[in-house]
């Protein structure tokens, strides 16, 4: 697992392809972008432990992952999908393992600037929807992606 710090424009760039602050503006970029690194990792790797406490919240901008959810497989997850902001929502353990099925790159943020990010509107708006969804899928026995 690499991670990478990157210069603003790169940042801005990686940021604005993600489906997840596409109705951010510019000023909204720079703020995410003050808070998130770039993380190259390889297939295979564990990026979150199911029971076990979470420092971090992951965007997918390339490659894929599975969710298990012990032990079983639940979900896919892409290009613009997060996953980690429950443990830095409610400071409990994580809810499911989640684990490298390609070679990726993720954007990374800490709980600090996890908190950042919601106190921009929009991008807490974002996350909510994101989030309701995830919700109304589980809800209908849905498992998305």
């Amino acid at each position: 697992m690499r991670r990478l710090r990157l210069n603003k424009d790169r940042k801005l760039e990686l940021i604005a392809g993600v489906p997840l602050f596409a109705a951010c503006n510019k000023r909204e970029l720079n703020r995410i972008a003050s808070v998130v690194d770039r993380l190259d990792v390889r297939e295979g790797k564990v990026l979150a432990h199911q029971g076990r406490p979470g420092q971090e919240a992951f965007v997918i901008v390339e490659g894929e992952a599975k969710v298990t959810m012990k032990g079983r497989r639940s979900v896919r997850l892409g290009r613009g999908d997060f996953f980690g902001e429950l443990a830095l929502l409610d400071g409990g353990p994580r809810a499911a393992t989640v684990t490298a099925d390609s070679d990726m790159v993720l954007l990374v943020v800490d709980s600090r600037g996890f908190s950042t990010l919601l106190d921009d509107l929009p991008v807490r708006r974002a996350v909510l929807r994101a989030m309701a969804s995830r919700l109304r899928e589980a809800e209908r026995g849905d498992p998305g992606h």
